[in-house]
């Protein structure tokens, strides 16, 4: 055991519970993309529905329509602070499967939602819940791996977790075709149960019992004194959480731009498809060529790039006389998103990978950070829509600017450097 430990990875066998079952590394992955996957769903399979929901319940101002989408992250974001020090004390399974309990009964409780008010405060509950999905899942991949190792783990589950939103406007749009945006919760509420009972059957607990930490007002605001007080944890969660931000400001746009600008129609899960599996592309290559080249050169390689394209877009969005024409919009976009597949995984694996002592509690100040800060960012681009693609390039050359900074920062201004994976980094904790 202690081989398997000082390199990182899974043993061949695999993960045994105190049950005595066994989860390979491929099933481990695959759940926690799944698990990842609950939070994307709830957000990517209403995209196509917005406009819908927004007439049927009496919504007057397109803009917003999106508070469907903004006010699941805000309670998303806020929960998470809580569920990172309850997992810390009493493991990761149990908060994990009553979060899903939670994100299942708020589904199905929109299927028969009677106004928009009821709508989004049921919605800020079903964030609620979701949390534990996004908190357990990177505390586990940390509660058995760090370093490069992690960052390898990440990306793959990043992968699968990418494949949602190739898929999941497009169920949206059938959904609707054979039935009403009510459905969709309904949809929703399988879903989760269905990844909930084989995390229930499957998923062993990872938090080893010496390791858990008193529920404590004191050991909760120790645990987070020492995420915020490490300047690499805090600057790349910063850098990550204004990178989610251009994430979430498209979320919230892209129905926007491209039905309203592009006139996409029934076109638009099409695109948006292409654009996630670029990303989906992103976080794939990542995970293999993260051993050989180090989260730090790859990250900050496609930060650039990323701030580079951005600026480019954002020429050509306020100097062309009407829209981008849609080619190059989507090419553009469609690089620049792939860019953010690999920045995303590798920034948190460099957050996390000195707090592997408070995993837990780690992953929820990290993910609260993080998602609260991108939710308001994300609200403030998508807000900021003004019928031209000006805003969403501007935002984007923004906070990846912003982002740049942290980075600088956290790496006492030197960029790319090489750091070689000491023995303590590369076992387990």
């Amino acid at each position: 055991m202690k081989n398997e430990q000082a390199s990182g990875k899974l043993p061949e066998s695999g993960i045994a519970s105190a049950a005595g079952f066994k989860l390979s590394k491929a099933e481990f992955i695959a759940l926690m993309a799944a698990l990842m996957a609950i939070n994307a769903l709830a957000i990517d399979v209403m995209l196509p529905a917005l406009s819908e929901i927004g007439s049927s319940l009496g919504v007057l101002t397109a803009n917003h329509h999106q508070y469907v989408i903004s006010i699941y992250l805000l309670g998303f974001a806020v929960s998470q602070l809580f569920y990172g020090p309850i997992s810390d004390r009493f493991g990761r399974k149990k908060p994990l499967l009553i979060g899903i309990g939670i994100y299942v009964a708020t589904s199905l409780a929109c299927v028969w939602v009677p106004d928009f008010n009821s709508l989004l405060a049921l919605r800020f509950l079903q964030g609620i819940g979701a949390a534990s999905t996004r908190v357990m899942a990177v505390s586990i991949v940390r509660d058995r791996y760090s370093g490069r190792a992690m960052a390898e783990i990440m990306s793959l589950a990043m992968m699968v977790f990418m494949i949602v939103p190739v898929i999941a406007p497009a169920t949206g749009q059938i959904i609707m075709l054979f039935s009403e945006w009510h459905m969709i919760f309904g949809f929703m509420a399988f879903f989760a149960c269905v990844i909930g009972f084989w995390a229930y059957m499957r998923l062993p607990e990872t938090l080893a019992p010496e390791n858990r930490r008193p529920f404590t007002a004191g050991s909760i605001i120790s645990g987070f004194g020492i995420v915020l007080g490490n300047r690499t944890a805090f600057c790349y969660t910063m850098a990550a959480s204004f990178m989610l931000g251009s994430l979430f400001g498209f979320i919230n746009s892209a129905q926007q731009i491209y039905v309203g600008i592009y006139d996409l129609g029934k076109g638009f899960p099409i695109a948006f498809a292409g654009v996630a599996a670029f990303m989906a592309l992103s976080a794939f290559l990542n995970s293999r060529m993260v051993g050989r080249y180090g989260m730090r050169r790859i990250s900050q390689t496609l930060l650039i790039t990323f701030i580079s394209l951005s600026f480019l877009l954002l020429l050509l969005s306020a100097m062309l006389d009407g829209p981008v024409p849609f080619p190059i919009y989507i090419v553009i976009f469609a690089l620049i998103m792939f860019c953010f597949g690999s920045i995303g995984g590798n920034f948190n694996a460099l957050a996390m990978e000195p707090l592997g002592q408070v995993a837990g509690t780690a992953s929820s100040v990290l993910g609260f950070v993080q998602s609260l800060t991108g939710a308001a960012i994300g609200t403030v681009i998508g807000q900021s829509f003004d019928g031209t693609t000006v805003p969403m390039s501007l935002g984007y050359f923004s906070v990846g600017a912003i982002a740049m900074v942290f980075v600088l920062v956290a790496e006492k201004g030197k960029l790319f450097r090489a750091v070689s994976p000491s023995p303590q980094h590369m076992i387990e904790k």
